[in-house]
């Protein structure tokens, strides 16, 4: 079992930049896919991105391709998102979710229900 705190939300301006950050508890933070989904208001929850277990293989959404980047450092459990060139449409509650199961390949890692775990949720709200 793990529990993930997600921190780094706010607000701010288009084209600015945001990073958050995902501390999970445990000591097995290596063994899990990490991912990052957005919901925001009147909308389904979507893939961000994720990082995977094993080789660190990265996955990310089309809309934020170029923008976003994710990252995870295994000896501070925690998996980071660096996003750049925000624009009002990244905002959404933002959630980081992990899975310890032995799935691997962007299918897997870009859909909810293939992770077990996820945080409350962080605001991130960008004004035009």
């Amino acid at each position: 079992h793990v529990q993930l705190v997600e921190s780094g939300g706010g607000l701010v301006q288009a084209g600015g930049s945001l990073r958050l950050s995902c501390a999970a508890s445990g000591r097995t933070f290596s063994s899990y896919n990490m991912g990052w989904f957005r919901q925001a208001p009147g909308k389904e929850r979507e893939f961000v991105a994720a990082i995977s277990r094993s080789d660190g293989n990265t996955y990310y959404a089309d809309s934020v391709k170029g923008r976003f980047s994710i990252s995870r450092d295994n000896a501070k459990n925690t998996v980071y998102l660096q996003m750049n060139s925000l624009s009002p449409e990244d905002t959404a509650v933002y959630y980081c979710a992990a899975d310890r199961r032995y799935y691997s390949g962007s299918y897997y890692l870009s859909n909810p229900p293939y992770y077990d775990y996820w945080g409350q949720g962080t605001q991130v709200t960008v004004s035009s």
